[in-house]
C-alpha cells in the first residue's frame, strides 16, 4: 500500500516536469520565432473578430439610442394629440426609457458574446437583493403607479402635501416634481404622496374666498355690510350663484367682525382675494368706516 502512493507521488512529479518543460519550450520557441510568423494569426483570430464586435456594439448603441429617442418622441405626439394629458405622456415616457434601454444594453452584451441568460440570473437575484433593501424604491414606484391609474392629481394642479405646496410640473416613475410660487423645485416622493394626505386646489372648478373684515365699535354695520356687498357685485369674477355671504359673525374684544364668503372659479382664486383686501382698505377709508387696532381704555378712580 506505501509502496503505491509513492509510485503515485512519483508519476505525478513527473507528469509536474512534463507540463512545466513543455510550457518552457513553447515560451522558447514563441521567444525564437519571429512576429511576422504569429503576429497575422494573432490578430486574425483574436483582434479582428474582437474588433468587429465592438464595432457592431457602438453601431447598436447608437442606432438604439437613436429608436428610443424616435419612439419616445412618437409616444409624446400620439399621446397628446388624442388625450392631451401630460400627466400620462411624463409618467409612460419614463417608464418606456427605463425598459427600453434595458433590452439595449442586453442586445449590446449579447453582441459582445456574453452569456446574457447568466447576466438575467445575475442580475434578477442582484434586483432581489437591491429590491429588499431598498423597499421605499420599490413602494414609491408602486404609489407613482397608483397615482397614473386614480389620479388624484395631474400636471398642471396646485396641491399642498408633504408640508410643500406648488404646482405639479412632472410625475416621474419613482417622485413627482412641483414648481413653488417662488420658483423652486421640490421633489416628492410617489410612495408619500399616493398614501399620505394631499390637497388638491385644482382638481375643482370653482372655490370659495373667505375673508374676515373688521370695524369699529361705534361704525355703521348696515353701511359696512352695502359696502362689502356692493364690492362682490363690482367684481365680475365673483360668481353670482351661489350668492356672496356677508354676516356679523363676532363681537370681539376691539372690533365687529363681518364674515364675507364668495365663490370664485379657482383659477381667479388668489386675485380675487387679494383684491379684495386692497378694495375694502380703500372704501372703508372713503365711507367713514374704520379698521380698528387692539385697544384697552383704562379707568381711575380718585
Amino acid at each position: 500500500m506505501e509502496n503505491d502512493s509513492i509510485v503515485t507521488e512519483v508519476s505525478e512529479t513527473i507528469q509536474d516536469t512534463s507540463s512545466l518543460n513543455q510550457m518552457k519550450e513553447g515560451i522558447k520557441q514563441l521567444a525564437t520565432t519571429p512576429v511576422s510568423d504569429w503576429l497575422p494569426d494573432l490578430v486574425k483570430t483574436y483582434v479582428v473578430p474582437l474588433g468587429l464586435k465592438l464595432l457592431a456594439a457602438v453601431i447598436v448603441l447608437v442606432l438604439g439610442r437613436w429608436v428610443i429617442k424616435m419612439i419616445k418622441k412618437w409616444m409624446a405626439n400620439g399621446l397628446m394629440s388624442r388625450h392631451g394629458d401630460a400627466t400620462l405622456h411624463s409618467f409612460l415616457s419614463n417608464l418606456v426609457s427605463v425598459v427600453l434601454y434595458f433590452f439595449l444594453i442586453m442586445a449590446i452584451v449579447g453582441i459582445l458574446g456574453i452569456n446574457t441568460s447568466s447576466l438575467v440570473a445575475l442580475l434578477a437575484s442582484a434586483g432581489l437583493a437591491v429590491g429588499m433593501s431598498l423597499g421605499g424604491t420599490l413602494q414609491n414606484f408602486a404609489g407613482g403607479v397608483l397615482i397614473i391609474m386614480f389620479r388624484p392629481f395631474k400636471v398642471g394642479d396646485f396641491i399642498a402635501a408633504q408640508g410643500m405646496e406648488g404646482i405639479v410640473s412632472e410625475i416621474q416613475i419613482f417622485n413627482t416634481h412641483l414648481l413653488t410660487t417662488d420658483n423652486k423645485e421640490v421633489i416628492l416622493p410617489n410612495g408619500a404622496l399616493a398614501t399620505g394626505v394631499m390637497t388638491n386646489y385644482s382638481k375643482q372648478e370653482t372655490r370659495r374666498v373667505d375673508w374676515l373684515f373688521s370695524i369699529a365699535y361705534g361704525d355703521d354695520y348696515d353701511k359696512a355690510k352695502r359696502v362689502l356687498r356692493g364690492l362682490c357685485d363690482e367684481d365680475s369674477r365673483i360668481l353670482k350663484t351661489p350668492e356672496p355671504f356677508v354676516q356679523l359673525s363676532k363681537l370681539n374684544d376691539s372690533s365687529v367682525d363681518i364674515t364675507v364668503r364668495a365663490w370664485v372659479n379657482s383659477a381667479d382664486y388668489w386675485a380675487v382675494f387679494f383684491s379684495m383686501n386692497e378694495k375694502v382698505y380703500k372704501t372703508f377709508a372713503a365711507e367713514g368706516l374704520n379698521i380698528p387696532f387692539p385697544q384697552m381704555d383704562v379707568h381711575m378712580k380718585s
